[in-house]
């Protein structure tokens, strides 16, 4: 399969003129402060459809209008299937969606709402993949691959001819990696223009198939994967978007789950733009310290569409990585006062009190004692620490069970009475 070239980067970002948004890029002296670099942000989760994926989609389809092709189908957990009913509903086209049986409610409707028709089949991506080429054979659609597809590429890559407009004195340029369409495209336009420029990708760790294909020489698949940066969750990359990305890309950075649900935390406080897992990859490397970049640094919030109900369990979850949430568990006498001098300890420690859980049957629970679990909300890693400190001082003991890292479970259980 050949790759597109600069031209036809140049011809989709022509075509998308008037169809899709030009994006701002946004500065944050806070997140700047942080890394120790000027970092800007790149808000393509502002994006219609509310990601990226929307321009190779778009690009793609609109080659396809043009050679008579009149019915798609593709296969996504939700951007490029937002992007791809979004495309079709605008050229006239006729779409159907395969979508894992996993995907968000949310995605599911939107894309239904943009008029496509979607079928849920498949526990992940690739087994939807399945579906949507089988239906290609036996209906004669045209199947869109949401990555490795030339034409897709040349559409993602749009995206850096904004980006080295807006920002001419670039240095670093930083984006989320699932399939690679998007690292792809950025590569190739960057190096084409301004091959000074470094250009960097990032994955999770449960979903780093990308790294791995890099490391082996060629596109390998994982035998499992798992991440709440669900946009990037894909087990093997294409043939096409790994030559490129090992062609262009200047590293590949991998970071872990609890810095991706802080990064969504800190983007959300500190610059009140709301992404998804995806978007905050790239905060995630450099806060991490996964990748260091050089002067002024854009990172790619490639996407927004963030299911609210794992927007919550991230935010608890990042509150707990930063050390703001701390889990205690415990064992008290069962009598009267025993909770209430918990609390005095853990309020004179001036942390709130988010919920409590009291536990007075069990099979595991000790006879004549009761079972306290308390979330408990501090300013930070320092204030939980000095949390912690203080119930050990007044002879509180941790149970195993989750926690911050500080939090670490000791086997042991409170003494009867403590001071």
């Amino acid at each position: 399969m050949k790759g597109p070239s600069l031209e036809d980067v140049f011809r989709a970002a022509r075509e998308l003129e008037g169809v899709v948004r030009r994006t701002p890029v946004l500065a944050s002296e806070s997140l700047s402060n942080m890394v120790g670099s000027e970092v800007l942000l790149k808000a393509e989760h502002l994006q219609k459809t509310g990601s990226f994926k929307v321009r190779g989609a778009y690009v793609r389809l609109a080659r396809l209008a043009e050679e008579g092709v009149k019915r798609v189908v593709a296969a996504s957990a939700g951007n490029h299937a937002q992007g791809v009913a979004w495309a079709a509903r605008r050229l006239g086209l006729e779409a159907r969606i395969y979508m894992p049986e996993s995907a968000s409610l949310p995605k599911v409707q939107a894309t239904r709402g943009y008029g496509a028709t979607v079928v849920l089949e498949g526990k992940s991506f690739d087994e939807s993949l399945a579906a949507a080429r089988r239906y290609a054979d036996e209906a004669g659609a045209h199947l869109v691959h949401p990555f490795d597809d030339p034409w897709v590429i040349a559409g993602q890559a749009s995206i850096a001819l904004e980006v080295l407009e807006q920002v001419p004195d670039l240095d670093s340029l930083v984006a989320a990696v699932g399939g690679g369409g998007l690292l792809a495209g950025l590569g190739l336009a960057v190096k084409a223009l301004r091959p000074e420029v470094k250009v960097y990708g990032v994955q999770a760790a449960g979903a780093a198939a990308m790294k791995r294909s890099l490391e082996a020489g060629r596109p390998v698949r994982l035998p499992h994967i798992g991440t709440l940066a669900d946009g990037t969750a894909v087990a093997k990359p294409g043939i096409l978007t790994f030559a490129l990305v090992r062609r262009y890309a200047d590293g590949l950075a991998v970071v872990e789950e609890e810095s991706v649900a802080a990064s969504i935390l800190l983007l959300l406080e500190r610059t009140k733009q709301v992404v998804e897992g995806a978007g905050a990859l790239p905060l995630a490397a450099l806060l991490s310290g996964a990748l260091r970049t050089r002067g002024r640094t854009v990172l790619i919030l490639s996407g927004g569409n963030i299911d609210p109900g794992l927007l919550a369990r991230v935010i608890r979850h990042g509150l707990s990585a930063a050390g703001r949430y701390v889990l205690i568990k415990t064992l008290l006498v069962d009598r009267p006062g025993e909770l209430q001098r918990l609390l005095k300890v853990i309020a004179d420690a001036n942390a709130n009190v988010v919920s409590v859980l009291h536990r007075r049957t069990g099979i595991t629970l000790p006879l004549e004692q009761v079972e306290v679990e308390i979330t408990a909300e501090t300013r930070d890693p320092e204030h939980a620490k000095a949390l912690l400190e203080d119930l050990a001082r007044h002879g509180y003991v941790l149970l195993e069970g989750e926690g911050s890292q500080w939090a670490r479970p000791r086997p042991a259980v409170a003494p009867p009475n403590p001071p």
